[in-house]
């Protein structure tokens, strides 16, 4: 019996095996022919807008269309037709000059008519990709494919536009490709070429419209709101005049375009797991399906604004190597891994990021991290002359430290758990303010990569700080020791190269079997060597050590 040659990730099945000599070069092949109105219909509706709207009121103005109007509408129209055939023209030659060739290493897209472009990103370091399907795009079937790659800071590659079942397809076959499954099942896996390109996912939790909505009217932005409102009363009542309502005008629009932005952000929000790792699906009018291999998250936080106290919901924001650094509403969107949870289903999504939290306790750690304070569950806490710094927040502030993490939370209206595993400590450096200092007070800061995620340890005893910055770096040197490849499916045993079995009617999902964090409220222990537990759907966060000019 003879064995075949691992096939090269990105490589065609057709050509596995073949002397890299005699090996064909891929063809380069075009996006959609609608691509180009997808991207530009905007300019076209403007051009429409712009040039009609003088011309209509003139003509209609006077109740008729006398004879000069008559030739000004003839000339018009003919000018808008040649500029219609002019934007076809340059449509055509901007689809005709856009083609994506899928290499045995790497990914390329060329475009450009004048100004030739070719961009490219190797698919074993490909971090993430997401298929983002804008408004039209959606009506005519189509799908962007987004590719992240560690210190890109936005998308390195953009594909755009493909058929939606092109674009998963190519998604699923580069992503088993970067995991190791297709070397896994040539190596004796017992997948089939058929689950490595439609892999199973069970849903783990769903949000309803309704549950968005009142996130929205309840989150921080509502508290600024209110204050931004008093503060043009409070003027109004100071100053006599009535012209500083005026400034409510700016005001409604900015939180207008806020609240818009995160309904429609978090509209429809679905999360599952496979094993590439964690899908969330969302968005009203443009939606977005990204997988997060929990792998590459560098560090979460479940962040509380006060009114959702009344409700007992959290959010989920999370650091991922490659999406990089940005304030908008779509770099918020894809590093948030939950809008708004209960308490039950922020512990059932931290189970997918952190299955191993390093502690016998996770679910006692984990809420005294999100609604403790005072040293319970083990936090150790800011001292007592910290109160004049934080006077309401002190007994709050504190961190702890497991196996394999290390938790942060401070903030007594605005509650914030930070987690950072130990192999994903870049960096640690230690800060003192002059108050801090003559306290004795100092922070450490855990450097992360670019995200929402800053975390640090705030306000601590500055002996205590210089301790836990000795100690977590030689914690982190250990763990990233341990980390496996970046291939995560490698090294693993051949179950986990199988797909996950598809949910016909997927319900809320526990985490996933052998997590060290079992569903609130069960009266099961976790699972012992004795009995061990059955294959998970998603494998294990592992990660490798990067170059220095890397973060990762």
């Amino acid at each position: 019996m003879t064995t075949g040659a691992a096939r090269v990730p990105g490589e065609d099945p057709g050509t596995a095996g073949t002397d890299p000599a005699t090996r064909t070069e891929p063809e380069w092949k075009r996006v959609h022919p609608v691509s180009p109105l997808v991207r530009g219909w905007i300019a076209l509706a403007a051009l429409a807008y712009f040039v009609g709207r003088d011309q209509v009121e003139s003509w209609f103005s006077g109740g008729g269309m006398d004879l000069p109007a008559g030739r000004a509408l003839f000339w018009t129209v003919l000018a808008l037709g040649i500029a219609l055939v002019v934007i076809a023209g340059a449509f055509f030659l901007s689809w005709w000059f856009t083609r994506y060739q899928l290499t045995h290493d790497h990914i390329r897209v060329r475009s450009g008519v004048v100004v030739r472009r070719q961009r490219q990103a190797r698919l074993d370091r490909v971090q993430a990709i997401d298929i983002v399907q804008p408004l039209l795009a959606r009506i005519f079937g189509l799908a962007e494919l987004r590719f992240e790659v560690a210190d890109a800071g936005e998308s390195a590659v953009r594909l755009a536009f493909l058929r939606l079942p092109d674009a998963q397809q190519l998604r699923a076959r580069i992503l088993n490709d970067a995991s190791g499954a297709d070397e896994k099942q040539s190596d004796g896996g017992s997948g089939t070429g058929d689950d490595a390109t439609v892999p199973g996912e069970q849903q783990v939790l769903a949000l309803s419209a309704g549950r968005v909505i009142a996130s929205v009217l309840l989150s921080g932005t509502t508290v600024f709101l209110i204050l931004a409102v008093a503060a043009v009363i409070v003027l109004t009542a100071l100053t006599g005049e009535a012209a500083s309502i005026a400034a409510m005008v700016p005001i409604i629009f900015g939180f207008g375009s806020a609240y818009w932005g995160l309904f429609s952000s978090g509209f429809n929000f679905r999360a599952s797991v496979s094993r590439e790792g964690i899908r969330i699906r969302s968005g009203l009018l443009d939606t977005r399906a990204q997988t997060v291999p929990p792998g590459r998250i560098q560090a979460l936080a479940v962040r509380q604004p006060p009114l959702w106290r009344i409700t007992g919901w959290y959010s989920i924001s999370v650091n991922v190597a490659g999406y990089g650094a940005g304030s908008d509403g779509e770099s918020s969107a894809r590093t948030r891994l939950l809008p708004a949870g209960t308490s039950e289903e922020v512990l059932r999504m931290l189970a997918l990021v952190v299955p191993d939290p390093g502690t016998e306790d996770p679910v006692g750690v984990f809420t005294a991290g999100m609604n403790g304070t005072g040293p319970a569950a083990g936090f150790t806490v800011s001292p007592r002359r910290a109160r004049w710094l934080s006077p309401l927040s002190r007994r709050r502030n504190g961190y702890l430290v497991t196996e394999t993490a290390l938790l942060s939370r401070h903030g007594f209206l605005w509650r914030s758990l930070q987690v950072v595993p130990h192999s994903r400590t870049q960096s640690l450096a230690l800060e003192q303010g002059p108050v801090a200092r003559r306290l004795r007070l100092a922070d450490l800061v855990l450097h992360s990569t670019p995200g929402p995620v800053s975390p640090r340890v705030v306000e601590i005893d500055a002996d205590t700080a210089r301790q836990l910055l000795h100690e977590q770096a030689q914690r982190a040197r250990t763990a990233r020791r341990r980390d496996l490849p970046e291939q995560w499916l490698r090294g693993t045993g051949p179950s986990l190269a199988k797909s996950a079995p598809a949910a016909t009617n997927p319900a809320p999902a526990a985490p996933p079997p052998g997590s060290a964090i079992p569903p609130p409220g069960s009266a099961n222990p976790p699972p012992s060597s004795a009995n061990p537990p059955p294959t998970p759907v998603m494998p294990p966060p592992v990660s490798k050590e990067e170059p220095p000019h890397e973060h990762r």
